[in-house]
């Protein structure tokens, strides 16, 4: 073979090869799966909505629901549950291009509260979907651990579950400030929470996700399930064992579903505290079987430097060293006041008269996610019930008693987060419709 012609072959074999390794280096350390197009019907105009998510990342709101999040320690919600609430829902978000999914919130302990009707509001919020052509991500959340820690406002685990009355006695705080919940969290991770006749928490807590996996997984809107939303991490030897639970649970979860799982972030997040939070440290929150898998984070605030950029870029590092891609489950941006609590802590806690979001805010916030390798991201919230914080609400119901049915009314944040989804993401990748980004693809070996 003529020696030029050599040369130029081994030139341009070089070339090809030098441009995949560059490719795979500004992709992360990871390889992932394109998503499918999603192409569905909708009710109104009967034009197929296509959603591909080769482009851009999924963006969508958070959703609370009635049965799937009633506490068992204290009284039903004592605000009406308009019963047009998902239609009208899912309606609106239908009719908006910017959005294509919902992270819907669920409780373990509604489920054992009423596992009747919670199934069954299951299955309408996955038939509503299928119909309007909102994705769905289903979150086992739990926040101040259980009402039964925390009669006032916690929720999550069921009331079985704290079964010794020296321990955990009740409404004796389930934050990560109590002694309570860190007793209680410790032996969670050390796998030693029983029910009361003596069945391993774990494998309880598998089977109820299966339940819920079984209930919605076949429908079409499934996007995907998140296993435990913002554990809380007492120690610095508990990382491992949280990735030997996020192991379990998607071991067990991945013999009946092949949906993305989702496993979360802790808290508390202080990036000064004994626990070691770090990238390396949150890495080992993983699941060992990392295909279509994600690590979702929360945002409460504008990463422009300071706390808030160290968290995010603290995530960002966390993701590339577990190999999954990062998931922006709750964003919005609240004020925090120094707050002490009756043992002489001192708290961190949302005031809901200073906190607020302008369009310049989210803007920025969702700059700041471009180019983060991005799954995903969700906006705080939507739901039946007006929240304290006023940029918490996205819709407002106004109840009519004589016909049960309520008249949703979008506030000024619905349209501050539709016009950063479409000023940020759509708009600009309407621009490059041609180049595809990596941002919305999964794991795969």
């Amino acid at each position: 073979m003529n020696v030029k012609l050599t040369a130029l072959i081994l030139m341009a074999a070089l070339l090809v090869s030098s441009c995949v390794l560059n490719n795979i280096t500004k992709s992360g350390a990871y390889a992932k799966v394109k998503d499918k197009p999603n192409k569905v019907k909708t009710d109104d105009n009967k034009k197929d909505k296509n959603v591909s998510h080769e482009a851009l990342p999924y963006l969508g709101v958070n959703m609370k629901g009635y049965n799937t999040g009633l506490p068992q320690s204290r009284e039903a919600f004592k605000n009406p549950f308009p019963s047009n609430y998902y239609k009208s829902s899912f309606k609106i978000l239908s009719k908006d291009k910017t959005i294509d999914h919902i992270r819907y919130r669920f409780y373990w302990e509604s489920y054992v509260r009423n596992p009747i009707e919670f199934l069954k509001e299951l299955k309408q919020v996955a038939k509503l979907a299928d119909k309007y052509g909102i994705k769905v991500i289903y979150d086992n959340h739990q926040f101040h651990t259980s009402s039964w820690l925390d009669v006032k406002s916690g929720t999550g685990f069921p009331a079985y579950l704290f079964n010794d009355a020296i321990l955990y006695k009740q409404d004796s705080g389930g934050t990560p400030k109590s002694a309570a919940a860190e007793k209680w969290w410790t032996n969670w991770w050390n796998r030693s929470i029983k029910s009361i006749n003596g069945t391993d928490g774990w494998r309880l807590q598998s089977d109820f996700l299966k339940t819920v996996v079984k209930t919605v997984d076949k429908h079409k809107s499934t996007l995907g399930y998140e296993i435990l939303s913002e554990p809380q991490v007492h120690n610095k030897n508990q990382w491992a064992k949280i990735g030997k639970y996020n192991t379990f649970m998607t071991d067990e979860l991945r013999k009946i579903t092949d949906k993305t799982l989702i496993y979360s972030m802790n808290i508390p997040i202080d990036l000064k505290s004994p626990i070691k939070v770090n990238a390396q440290n949150l890495a080992k929150m993983a699941p060992q079987n990392k295909i279509n898998v994600v690590f979702k984070m929360s945002l409460y605030g504008i990463p422009s430097g300071g706390y808030q950029s160290d968290k995010l870029q603290l995530f960002e590092n966390a993701s590339r060293l577990a190999g999954v891609p990062l998931y922006v489950g709750e964003w919005n941006n609240v004020k925090r006041i120094a707050t002490t609590s009756t043992e002489g802590k001192k708290n961190f806690e949302i005031s809901a008269n200073q906190s607020d979001i302008s369009q310049a805010d989210a803007n920025t916030i969702l700059q700041n996610f471009k180019g983060k390798d991005l799954w995903g991201m969700a906006y705080w919230s939507w739901s039946f019930l007006s929240e304290k914080t006023p940029n918490f609400n996205l819709v407002k119901f106004a109840y009519d008693k004589s016909t049960g049915e309520g008249k949703p009314k979008l506030t000024k944040y619905f349209e501050i987060m539709k016009n950063a989804y479409s000023e940020v993401f759509r708009k600009s990748m309407d621009h490059g419709a041609g180049e595809k980004s990596k941002v919305s693809k999964v794991n795969s070996k």
